[in-house]
């Protein structure tokens, strides 16, 4: 009898002893899909344990059951209970890590294609031993010459000429449609914005789905991942609360921000409207906006002022001597030695893993 019958039925768990079931994904589709899953897992000749375990050899696996990894107690729950993992069981926990096994870390929101799944496990199944194995054992067609069958090898491809621009003869111009994918940064004053608008109403929703995993329902934060909200007259305390609303200087470094990087482990997943929301709802949550029916687009953003905006100056290093006049810094008359002040506190943006912080940054 299962220990946790709610999540076997879930996962159509296999047993252990189960035989193996082959993927039958496009495994290099999935190689790429898998890009999302690498921030925190690593699968190959030379993976390792980063914030969540190495994924060789993953069929068959009993879940929670990889040695010298320390997994959630969910994880290791369903494990227990005779979860491991399988093409039907991964295909369930990749397309809603958190509502599948409820109280595991894992921070990813899952893979809502069933498509990319699909190839994912594929290229999972290449890595697997077990699948491996299986693969090699499926019979053939029947009346079916294997050697008859093979693909006759293709002619290598004329080599191509030698480029001649440039100094190092590397590569080739970029084209246009690749520079406006690359260039999308955007400016305090508003320029770069694409088109869009998101309301704080959509916001919420998209936040609690997208990222209260790590930085909490309000954007308190969980764990050690960063705080988005509050922190408001802090900045000269001894342990000042740097967030959106207390110290970040433009709202266009928010936007920038969540635009190409967020969320964790699958950025550029969210849509330019999206982005939008989640920005107005972070202002709603900073009290820079207090109407929960406002909506921010691209033509009302330069409007919106961030409160220590005013407390950031620019860069006038220039102005300095030795780099106005071109001249060599001063090296003489220097200090004997340097004398420490104070100790500025340490601020790991990123949880990684690590013995001093297993228990909060690990995911499954």
């Amino acid at each position: 009898m299962l220990k946790f019958p709610s999540a076997a039925l879930l996962l159509g768990v296999t047993l252990l002893g189960a035989g193996p079931v082959l993927a039958a994904g496009d495994a290099a589709n999935g190689e790429i899909v898998f890009k999302k899953c690498a921030a925190c897992h690593q699968v190959g000749p030379r993976a390792k344990n980063r914030v969540g375990p190495e994924l060789n050899d993953l069929f068959g696996r009993t879940a929670g059951g990889l040695k010298g990894f320390r997994y959630s107690k969910a994880m290791v729950e369903a494990g227990a209970g005779g979860l491991a993992w399988d093409e039907a069981s991964l295909d369930t926990y990749l397309e809603s890590p958190r509502t599948t096994i409820k109280g595991n870390r894992m921070a990813f929101p899952g893979l809502r294609d069933a498509g990319d799944r699909a190839d994912v496990i594929a290229y999972l199944a290449r890595h697997s031993n077990q699948a491996a194995a299986a693969a090699e054992a499926k019979p053939t067609d029947a009346g079916v010459d294997p050697a008859a069958t093979a693909a006759t090898p293709t002619a290598a491809p004329a080599e191509s000429s030698t480029p001649t621009h440039g100094v190092f003869q590397l590569g080739r111009s970029a084209t246009a449609e690749e520079i406006s994918a690359w260039d999308i940064d955007v400016r305090p004053d508003g320029v770069g914005l694409p088109e869009g608008r998101g309301t704080v109403a959509d916001g919420e929703v998209l936040f609690t789905e997208r990222c209260a995993s790590c930085h909490g329902d309000f954007g308190e934060g969980i764990g050690r991942w960063p705080v988005l909200a509050g922190g408001q007259g802090t900045l000269t305390a001894d342990r000042p609360e740097k967030t959106i609303g207390s110290y970040w200087p433009y709202l266009s470094t928010v936007y920038d921000y969540i635009r190409r990087a967020m969320p964790f482990g699958d950025s550029r997943s969210l849509g330019d409207d999206d982005v939008y929301a989640i920005t107005a709802y972070l202002l709603y949550m900073n009290d820079v906006v207090t109407d929960d029916t406002f909506e921010l687009s691209r033509d009302n953003f330069a409007t919106v002022k961030l409160p220590n905006e005013a407390n950031f100056i620019a860069d006038d290093r220039t102005r300095e001597s030795h780099y106005a006049t071109k001249s060599e810094p001063c090296m003489s008359d220097c200090k004997p030695a340097a004398k420490i002040t104070m100790r500025a506190r340490v601020l790991d943006v990123t949880p990684e893993a690590g013995k001093d912080n297993e228990a909060t940054t690990k995911v499954d």
